[in-house]
């Protein structure tokens, strides 16, 4: 009897304590932990204070990390990153996939260690799988191994694949893939590069 009861006391103070600490402890507001990041971060180089401030999309989907946007705000912010997304003027989709391959190999770029005059990489192959040659990759986003291959390039290809690169939350509003040409990433001309290497018959991701 005495240790059940001493069991009971052990239990009934343990079951007090985690009561009386999540009394106690209450979540930061939004402004509150903003505040905080905003104290451990320093301009740096190229990397301002200006990238902690969050899109209305990105706010959105930090709002909700799961992914349960409600329907119609999904559909509000995606229809807004498509219309905001810009073709090349003068209707060249595709430049060298060599240049191409380069990119999508590179991940430097807009560090507060990169000069203002470096070209920021793709490091597309931190998520894809583009071509066979190349064993280290990753498995985040879809393969893209013989992607013109499979799908042509037809106009609507063409027009499909750019505006993913541009920005895939047209697509997908909370998309971890970054907005290449809408946030300044990759120049108009980079992905040029990278849609010939996603493409071109000749590249090596289609043979």
């Amino acid at each position: 009897m005495k240790r059940l009861t001493k069991a009971a006391m052990a239990v009934a103070a343990v079951t007090s304590l985690a009561g009386c600490a999540s009394m106690m402890y209450t979540p930061p507001t939004a402004e509150e932990a903003m505040q905080v990041i905003r104290a451990g971060f320093a301009e740096r180089g190229v990397a301002k204070l200006d990238r902690i401030q969050q899109t209305e999309l990105q706010a959105a989907c930090s709002k909700h990390p799961k992914g349960d946007l409600p329907k119609e705000l999904r559909a509000r912010l995606e229809k807004a990153a498509e219309a905001a997304i810009r073709y090349p003027a003068d209707g060249k989709w595709l430049g060298d996939w060599r240049q191409g391959e380069r990119i999508a190999q590179s991940g430097v770029g807009l560090t507060f260690t990169d000069a203002p005059n470096v070209a920021a990489g793709g490091n597309c192959y931190a998520c894809h799988q583009i071509t066979q040659e190349e064993i280290s990759y990753g498995n985040i986003g879809p393969t893209l191994y013989h992607y013109g291959k499979l799908r042509g390039n037809s106009e609507a290809i063409m027009r499909y694949t750019w505006a993913r690169i541009w920005n895939s939350h047209a697509f997908n509003a909370c998309s971890s893939m970054p907005r290449y040409g809408d946030a300044g990433i990759l120049t108009e001309e980079q992905i040029r590069h990278v849609m010939a290497l996603l493409l071109d018959p000749q590249s090596p991701a289609n043979r």
